[in-house]
C-alpha cells in the first residue's frame, strides 16, 4: 500500500509542478499578447499619422508651387504654346504626336516664355 501511496504522491506532485508551469507560461503569452497588441495600436496610429501627412503633402496647390520653385515650370499659356501642322511636323523628320486633331494642328509646349 505504500507503494501505491508513494505513486500518487509523485503523480501529484508532478502534476501540480506541470500546473504552475503551465500557468506561468499562459501568463507570459498573455503580457506578450498584450504587448504585441499595444505596438500594433502604436503602429496603426503612426500609419494613420503617415496618411494624413501624404494627403496634406500632396494637394494640387503645394505640388503646383513645389513644381514652380524647384523645377522651374510654368502654367501654358498661348504665349508659350507652339502650333505644328502634321505635315511640318513630317518634313521636320518627326512622327506626328498621339494628340493631333482631325485639321492636322499638334498643340506642343516649348517650355519656359
Amino acid at each position: 500500500m505504500t507503494r501505491f501511496n508513494l505513486v500518487l504522491l509523485l503523480a501529484v506532485i508532478g502534476s501540480a509542478l506541470y500546473l504552475v508551469h503551465t500557468q506561468y507560461e499562459s501568463r507570459r503569452l498573455y503580457v506578450e499578447l498584450e504587448t504585441a497588441a499595444a505596438q500594433s495600436r502604436k503602429i496603426e496610429a503612426e500609419n494613420e499619422r503617415l496618411q494624413v501627412e501624404k494627403r496634406a503633402q500632396a494637394t494640387p496647390l503645394r505640388v503646383e508651387k513645389l513644381a514652380k520653385e524647384r523645377l522651374q515650370m510654368h502654367t501654358v499659356t498661348p504665349a508659350i504654346t507652339q502650333y505644328v501642322t502634321q505635315k511640318e511636323a513630317i518634313d521636320s523628320g518627326s512622327a506626328p504626336a498621339v494628340g493631333a486633331t482631325s485639321s492636322g494642328a499638334i498643340s506642343v509646349g516649348a517650355g519656359r516664355p
